[in-house]
């Protein structure tokens, strides 16, 4: 997606992409980190952050995974909590349109690019404090969002759970995004020997930002099923059980992990 200002508009661009993911039978929808709405002016944003029973981007997604039987990713929306506080977070969508699971990014993307950009997550939302997994039709989901990337502990407990496919929806931006995407993401998945399913946003946005875009699936083995490049579309990849089955038996490396002790230094 190259998603916007307007949560209207954005949910109209989900909503359009379920249509046309399930009448070429697709099981599942993806989107990017920051789906509903992405707008780097605060300000203007806070009148659009609300809480989970008033988002009309959740709502619409929930209506048409129902509607049409659907499962739907919502990478992260930008969400009110409860104690008046923003949470970036990314829900799944059953087939019945009930929320299957919930994950608010651990990570925040604290940073001061060589380029001049200059990013606080954190000066605006508040990081999540656990690990989540949930099945879904392509099995046992994994839970992160775009700078949780970098983070190995995350993945390496993700791994522990057995994961077989891990989602990490994205709104990179473009010099991280040269360096680094495509590097993380097969890393990712090789180390849990799991399917990388990661939605990206793309494009030059209406707040004025621009993000690297290149969603992509990457298999167990690491290899690249799908890159979807710059800007916004609708891209599909056939997630095959026994392709996991086949790379843990030939390098079993769950099964032959063990804990590092601690140094005595």
């Amino acid at each position: 997606m190259t998603s916007g200002t307007s949560p209207q508009a954005n949910a109209a661009a989900i909503v359009g992409a379920a249509r046309r993911a399930a009448s070429e039978g697709a099981a599942m929808l993806f989107t990017p980190e920051m789906c509903g709405l992405l707008d780097r002016d605060r300000g203007r944003a806070t009148a659009n952050i609300v809480a989970e029973a008033d988002n009309p981007v959740l709502a619409a997604a929930r209506d048409v995974a129902r509607e049409l039987g659907l499962w739907i990713d919502l990478g992260s929306l930008a969400i009110l909590r409860d104690d008046g506080k923003w949470a970036n977070r990314g829900f799944v969508i059953d087939a019945g349109g009930e929320i299957a699971a919930r994950y608010d990014k651990i990570h925040m993307f604290d940073v001061d690019l060589a380029t001049g950009e200059t990013w606080r997550e954190s000066a605006a939302y508040t990081p999540g404090d656990h690990v989540v997994t949930v099945e879904t039709p392509l099995g046992r989901l994994g839970l992160a969002i775009c700078y949780d990337v970098r983070f190995p502990a995350l993945f390496e407990e993700l791994g522990r759970l057995r994961c077989d496919a891990m989602r990490i929806p994205a709104a990179f931006t473009v010099p991280t995004g040269k360096a680094h995407w495509h590097l993380m993401q097969r890393t990712r998945a090789v180390e849990a020997s799991a399917w990388v399913i990661s939605a990206a946003q793309g494009g030059r946005h209406e707040d004025g930002r621009e993000t690297y875009g290149h969603s992509t699936v990457i298999d167990p083995w690491g290899d690249v099923v799908l890159d979807m490049g710059e800007g916004s579309g609708l891209g599909f990849a056939m997630i095959d059980p026994a392709r996991t089955a086949e790379v843990r038996a030939q390098l079993p490396s769950l099964a032959n992990k063990r804990e590092i002790p601690r140094s005595a230094s």
